[in-house]
């Protein structure tokens, strides 16, 4: 009896290990959207970008593709670094469940696609 109760609770426990390792974020768990505020700055759109991320695990060092980026209006740089055709989002801090936000204004929106990021469960 005591023999059968200690390999019912070796499997529950190995069950217990393996679907932590199904709980694995991705970078596709990052969501992106965007839409137009309304508002111009000297005749182009302004548009809203909200960043969230949908796992439970943090996500930090986050890059977008960022290729042909323009804007008039001024972001923060803590917010989104531009250099080059790559986007450092929330100056490489972690992204919890909290959006981050920003806003540029162009003639149209930019197809901002997470292209990295470092994953941290703990």
């Amino acid at each position: 009896m005591a023999d059968s109760t200690i390999k019912i609770l070796s499997i529950v426990l190995f069950l217990v290990f393996i679907s932590q390792g199904n709980s694995q974020c991705y970078l596709s768990d990052l969501s992106i959207r965007q839409s137009q505020t309304g508002a111009t700055l000297k005749g182009k759109p302004e548009w809203s970008v909200t960043i969230t991320n949908d796992c439970p695990c943090v996500q930090k060092d986050v890059m977008l593709n960022c290729k042909g980026f323009q804007t008039i209006e001024q972001i923060d740089p803590s917010v989104l670094s531009v250099s080059g055709n790559v986007c450092l989002v929330n100056g490489g801090n972690s992204i919890y469940r909290d959006a981050i936000t920003f806003k540029y204004a162009w003639d149209q929106p930019f197809p901002l696609n997470p292209i990295s990021s470092e994953i941290a469960c703990s």
